[in-house]
């Protein structure tokens, strides 16, 4: 039998986690997990299941352990890299099949090589009627920083190296869901923007929180003195307010599916309708004047 190729090495992941656990032993900025767990919260306020067996998987942080227990649940296994009961790798899980009632995950599986094997490792996990909600950087985040770093190393390189990490697209979001075996598969877009006196200031809590550029194929030397004044020049001509600060897009996609269960509404089978569309559509029209 052929042997099923490798997904593609895009990301350094031992650098990743290298900076991850540097950045929390400094206390790196929280408000994105922060924005994010209070979202999680309002989620599963929603949603009246007790989910007894839950799993946090990969989020760097406690926020969304402490988003499940303030939901009126029992505490979730956190399972991870840094500060989790069990030491995992996102794309290796080491539970048995349906050995959770809920797995949720944040602002985490944005650096793994093969996303759709880790749904797919999810979906496994879950019991039937299991629900998985996880939320990544969205394509939109920090558009601005990306444009102004190309220019100006265009302008000054002669062309432009991969700077700055790639992040989803929410539309493909629910096709990789059902594609592991969800049902009823959901994905919705948080956008915001935040304001910086700088990009240099944007550049430092990206350092901080251990979200520097971690692509294999990054630029071999790092950024010229020269490229980042130009960059800094040119994001504050085409993003600035008129007070003279800086705009900076940010963008959390948030996804959900359930493992199937008998219980979930089905759509219907092709052919079953009971009533014809031409009739259905003669039916909503409103009667002629006269």
């Amino acid at each position: 039998m052929e042997k099923q190729a490798s997904p593609p090495k895009i990301f350094d992941r031992k650098l990743l986690h290298d900076r991850l656990r540097r950045a929390l032993a400094k206390g790196a900025p929280d408000f994105l997990l922060t924005r994010a767990a209070d979202d999680l919260l309002d989620r599963l306020l929603t949603v009246k299941r007790d989910f007894p067996r839950s799993l946090d998987l990969g989020t760097p942080t406690a926020h969304f352990c402490q988003a499940i227990v303030a939901s009126g649940r029992a505490a979730p296994l956190r399972a991870g890299r840094f500060g989790a009961a069990v030491v995992v790798d996102e794309e290796a899980l080491p539970f048995a099949p349906a050995s959770f009632d809920l797995v949720v995950s944040g602002m985490a599986l944005q650096w793994v090589d093969d996303l759709p094997g880790v749904f797919a490792q999810v979906r496994r996990i879950l019991a039937p009627d299991g629900l998985f909600l996880a939320c990544l950087p969205g394509g939109a985040s920090l558009v601005e920083l990306r444009v102004a770093l190309a220019q100006a190393e265009e302008e000054i390189s002669g062309g432009a190296s991969p700077r700055v990490s790639p992040f989803v697209d929410v539309r493909d979001m629910g096709g990789l869901l059902q594609r592991a075996g969800f049902a009823l598969p959901v994905s919705d877009v948080d956008s915001f923007t935040l304001r910086y006196d700088s990009v240099l200031g944007l550049m430092a809590d990206l350092r901080a929180m251990g979200a520097a550029n971690v692509l294999v194929k990054r630029a071999s030397r790092p950024l010229r003195r020269e490229v980042l004044a130009r960059a800094a020049q040119i994001y504050a001509e085409r993003f600035s307010d008129p007070d003279g600060r800086v705009r900076a897009s940010f963008e959390i996609v948030w996804i959900s599916g359930w493992a199937p269960h008998e219980s979930q509404q089905k759509p219907a089978k092709p052919g079953s309708a009971t009533v014809r569309l031409e009739d259905a559509m003669k039916a909503g029209r409103a009667p002629p004047e006269g």
